[in-house]
């Protein structure tokens, strides 16, 4: 009965799932990325993301107006206010003066602070500071509060990082440093990779089977044992760490698999299209310029999405090619490791950072997704 027309197997439920599984999985660290990206720093604290639409309790420090703010009310003074101001507000259930003991007091009690002073809190965030003598000082009562708070999300995230002068300088150099690197080395080995492919498709030349296999071997080998050998060899040439060492780096490190992928959609194109441009007088330039690269930008725009990803999102080959101690060549994923360092407590600011580094790629991703199904597939049907 699986096989009556109109029907699916439970195979094909098995492989949607399995798909629907995978897609979800993937998609998981992004949306939390995206949604602590707008939530504030307590509230990333207390709850993770996927409650970021209910209600928490958390433990608030917050003070009452300073003493330049009371008023004479007979013989006392007075200072009277909510401790929400400025936020958005919640419901207090327990509260205390010290943090050694923060629950000491229900909402609506009123606390002894000595010196004839008293304050009363209920569970609005309202308050009220009474003293018996004019109260001095700069700054207002310390006041320990249990809430449960609804959810709170802000834009103040990415104005710290886009606007703030303390964020935006790193974080902009670092995007044109980032867009500097990943450019060239993605435009790069896709022009060295498309000549090579195409010679190694059309091309008859003794030892092109062994080049081939070359090729599929550096596949396999993993870019660490090169890093140290290649930048000696930058260092003897004269090259040292910059933009034109970490650029050659890339292209390296990426030829191999462009050669591959564009050699297997050359060797699929059809061999009647070539003859007939050669009957013609056509040269292989003018058949590689003119016929073979506007039938092979499928595969060309598959490399770009994943050269441009790789190259975009790489920490290793640019602190062994590109960092210095000026920071005027840092790229963002750099950037970022500095931002752990120096600010890892704030979490909002660290989602915030890492999410504006992931726009480019997926905004690269989604404008040539459609190539990429296309370009994997070369050769793998006749």
């Amino acid at each position: 009965m699986d096989n009556i027309a109109g029907t699916k197997s439970s195979l094909t439920w098995a492989v949607h799932l399995s798909v629907l599984f995978l897609v979800v999985l993937w998609l998981f660290p992004t949306v939390g990325l995206f949604v602590s990206s707008f939530r504030t720093a307590d509230q990333i604290a207390t709850s993770g993301w996927w409650r970021s639409m209910f209600a928490s309790e958390q433990n608030l420090v917050v003070r009452a107006a300073p003493p330049s703010q009371q008023v004479r009310e007979g013989e006392r003074f007075v200072i009277a206010g909510n401790l929400f101001e400025g936020g958005s507000g919640g419901t207090i259930s327990h509260w205390g003066t010290t943090s050694r003991n923060i629950d000491a007091y229900q909402a609506g009690d009123t606390a002894d602070l000595g010196d004839g002073e008293e304050i009363t809190v209920q569970a609005d965030g309202s308050y009220r500071l009474e003293s018996l003598t004019e109260m001095s000082g700069n700054r207002g009562q310390r006041v320990f509060v249990t809430a449960t708070t609804p959810p709170e999300f802000t834009l103040d995230n990415y104005y710290n990082m886009l606007f703030d002068p303390a964020n935006r300088e790193g974080m902009s150099k670092a995007f044109f440093s980032t867009l500097t690197v990943t450019i060239p080395a993605t435009i790069i080995p896709i022009l060295i990779a498309a000549f090579a492919a195409y010679a190694l498709a059309w091309m008859e030349f003794p030892g092109r089977a062994l080049l081939i296999a070359a090729v599929v071997g550096l596949l396999v080998v993993p870019l660490q044992l090169a890093l140290i050998p290649l930048l000696k060899f930058h260092n003897f040439i004269g090259i040292g760490k910059g933009y034109l060492g970490v650029w050659l780096a890339h292209t390296g490190f990426g030829l191999p698999l462009a050669i591959y992928l564009l050699r297997n959609y050359m060797v699929g194109l059809p061999r009647d299209i070539i003859e007939n441009a050669k009957v013609d007088g056509a040269t292989d330039f003018q058949i590689f310029v003119k016929i073979i690269l506007p039938l092979s930008f499928p595969a060309l725009a598959s490399f770009a999405i994943f050269q441009f990803l790789w190259t975009w999102n790489d920490l290793l080959v640019a602190m062994v090619f590109l960092v210095d101690s000026t920071g005027e060549t840092t790229v963002m994923t750099k950037q970022i490791v500095e931002l752990l360092g120096t600010r890892g407590g704030n979490w909002e600011i660290l989602a915030t950072a890492a999410f504006i580094s992931m726009a480019v790629p997926i905004a690269v991703f989604f404008a040539m997704q459609r190539y990429l199904v296309r370009g994997l597939l070369a050769g793998s049907v006749k």
